[in-house]
């Protein structure tokens, strides 16, 4: 089966500053890839190119086989930004009704979607009247509605309790497991990485590692996702210093 996204040479530079640096990845279907890496290293960047919404994107990007923004991706990619995006001048339920009807999906969606995020509840609540953790639910269940077959959630389980959180990655676990659905996940908290089926790690616009928990475990020698992951980093730390040392040695004029 062919992967769900494809990057290959994946650069976006903005004001001068390449925020990713000539990207090679690829995300396997119906599995979840944790997209890990530390505030501003260039996560939601990536998810933006993902799902099209993304400016000065060079180089190759297929999702779902097609180009990235493919209008038939509409309705086949699900998309959770880190701010909630709903009316909250409606309830739960009316925000569905409304997003169903634009997305063309079916009614039936609507109740399964809100009963997925745990809100079945709070369906007749004013969205402006819940909390944040309860937002962020609704902006998943929107994602949810016509089963797509990606779904991009950037950073869905920030401010979550431990309760919501355990929750939330249950939920994607039976995505994945019983509908086959293709899950990227950003975070970065390097606990939630233990949780994912494989792991993009991100630092400063580059991909550091592209491995399963496991498989960067033991290439490092560590016994956690973060202990690799600062273990990769002092790693590319110490590349660097060598190259920039290197390149001080060598006389004007000449090369090596």
């Amino acid at each position: 089966m062919p992967e769900a996204v494809r990057a290959h040479a994946l650069t976006v530079v903005r004001g001068g500053r390449t925020v990713l640096d000539n990207l090679d990845f690829a995300v396997p279907p119906g599995r979840i890839t944790g997209l890990l890496g530390p505030s501003g290293c260039g996560k939601s960047t990536l998810m933006r190119a993902i799902v099209g919404t993304q400016a000065h994107v060079t180089g190759a990007l297929d999702v779902l086989g097609l180009p990235a923004g493919h209008r038939t991706l509409r309705s086949r990619v699900g998309y959770v930004t880190q701010a909630p995006s709903v009316y909250e001048d409606l309830t739960v339920r009316q925000n569905l009704d409304y997003f169903a009807a634009v997305l063309g999906a079916p009614r039936a969606d609507i109740t399964r979607a809100i009963a997925d995020v745990d809100l079945t509840s709070h369906a007749d609540a004013l969205a402006g009247n819940l909390s944040g953790g309860q937002l962020g639910r609704v902006s998943l269940a929107v994602a949810l509605l016509g089963e797509p077959e990606l779904l991009v959630l950037d950073e869905p389980t920030v401010g979550l309790d431990p309760v919501l959180r355990r929750d939330l990655w249950a939920l994607f676990h039976r995505l994945a497991a019983d509908r086959g659905t293709t899950l990227l996940i950003s975070s970065h908290v390097m606990d939630e990485a233990e949780r994912c089926h494989r792991l993009l790690l991100m630092r400063e616009g580059r991909i550091l590692a592209d491995d399963t928990p496991a498989a960067l475990r033991d290439r490092t020698g560590s016994e956690t996702v973060e202990a690799a992951f600062l273990h990769l980093v002092d790693e590319a730390n110490s590349g660097q210093n060598k190259t920039a040392a290197a390149t001080a040695a060598t006389p004007a004029g000449e090369s090596r």
